[in-house]
């Protein structure tokens, strides 16, 4: 086994909370934590923008996805909107994550609560190559629901 790749990352913590961690030895995501002057109150079906307090510069040909936290999403039915929410290695703005309530009971928002987890992703862009015809497959044109039938 290899070991894991690990890229050093410019951050400014604006949050009164410790930089984000991993919780485990393999662990994809950090946890982001909350940083609110006051707490927020979701009512179902509300969503909002919560601030972590955090700035990074990413390095180029990588992004930063944010994501749910499979706690929240099975306790309360509060999750990332935007899922995975996606931060441009450009971006310079607070790492902000859109929470939303899909539950039935109002969620409060503590400041420092662990609200979505930070994956670092790399990507290649594309170049598209406009053509008349595009080269076969078995597959085809089937859409949603078309493979592994018999």
């Amino acid at each position: 086994m290899n070991a894991l790749d690990v890229l050093k990352v410019s951050v400014i913590n604006e949050s009164k909370h410790d930089l984000p961690m991993y919780s485990t030895a393999q662990s994809a995501g950090l946890d982001l934590r909350a940083s609110l002057e006051e707490a927020v109150t979701l009512t179902p079906g509300e969503h909002r923008l919560i601030p972590t307090g955090l700035k990074i510069a990413l390095p180029a040909g990588t992004e930063a996805q944010v994501r749910p936290r499979s706690g929240l999403a099975y306790k309360h039915g509060v999750t990332v909107l935007n899922s995975p929410g996606t931060i441009d290695a450009d971006y310079r703005g607070d790492v902000g994550v859109i929470l939303v309530n899909h539950g039935t009971e109002p969620f409060v928002v503590e400041d420092g609560e662990r609200v979505a987890q930070l994956v670092l992703a790399r990507y290649v862009q594309l170049k598209w190559d406009a053509v008349e015809i595009l080269p076969s497959t078995e597959r085809g044109s089937g859409g949603f629901g078309s493979t592994g039938t018999e």
